[in-house]
């Protein structure tokens, strides 16, 4: 288990972090003793079976989840609630279907933006949206996108707020293969350019591998923690050819199946 970053480094840091649901039977412990610091600028993806706790984590992190026991912090500094500094994606893109693709992301926009003018603003959505492949698409309703479109808006709004951390709630669960592919690669080549940091959860190997800088295992629950962590040392920026010629792939891959498995 890795341990010690230098403080001035870390950007999320959850300690002893415990979630308990009460129940008529007494209390469901979903997460307990768990820790983990995430560095500036880092991908880290997380995988661990159905009812682990995954999703239940991110969105104590996202601040949607109340923390019965510990703390996450963020650049040394307690959270208090949802904020700007956290961009979530989940697995459904959550748009307003009445709404164009660009007033979708203008929502965020015009909240962490209060002081910039309209132009500006616009010139944000517009960036975003067109680094998402949807130049022709800015007008369009959300409800006549398709899912894989409607995603890309939503990948836009989240890195549009610009916010210190991005929390994404397997946002391509849903998607064909293909449209999952593209939309990885459109996802990392953002992350390149912005390198905020990134904390993704997914329940495909390949791709915690192909994103992450680290693949951080979680046990089953109840109770559940952080089991290990793997380290990815393949250089950045990579494109899946590249990945999967290399010859720790299949060694990495192999890892963290048997982890899964046991």
């Amino acid at each position: 288990m890795e341990k010690g970053f230098a403080p001035a480094d870390i950007m999320l840091d959850l300690q002893n972090l415990k979630k308990v649901y009460p129940t008529p039977k007494g209390d469901y412990i979903v997460l307990e003793n768990l820790n983990l610091q995430i560095k500036k600028e880092e991908f880290v993806t997380i995988i661990g079976h159905s009812g682990c706790g995954k999703t239940t984590m991110l969105s104590m992190i996202a601040g949607l989840n109340p923390i019965s026991d510990g703390k996450i912090s963020i650049l040394g500094s307690a959270i208090r609630g949802p904020g700007p500094d956290r961009g979530v994606i989940f697995q459904a893109p959550s748009l307003m279907p009445w709404l164009t693709a660009m007033e979708n992301v203008m929502l965020g926009v015009k909240q962490v933006f209060p002081h910039a003018n309209r132009k500006q603003r616009a010139d944000i959505c517009k960036y975003y949206l067109s680094r998402v492949g949807l130049e022709g698409s800015f007008h369009k309703k959300a409800a006549a996108l398709s899912q894989g479109m409607q995603q890309r808006v939503g990948i836009a709004r989240a890195f549009a707020i610009k916010p210190r951390v991005l929390l994404l709630d397997e946002p391509f669960g849903m998607l064909d293969s293909l449209t999952r592919g593209n939309l990885q690669d459109v996802l990392i080549e953002i992350w390149n350019k912005e390198k905020i940091t990134a904390v993704m959860i997914t329940h495909d190997v390949d791709e915690a591998i192909f994103l992450a800088d680290r693949v951080v295992m979680m046990t089953s629950g109840p109770k559940a923690k952080i089991g290990d962590i793997l380290k990815v040392d393949f250089e950045r920026p990579r494109t899946r050819k590249t990945v999967i010629e290399h010859p720790d792939y299949y060694n990495y891959r192999k890892y963290l199946i048997d982890f899964l498995e046991h």
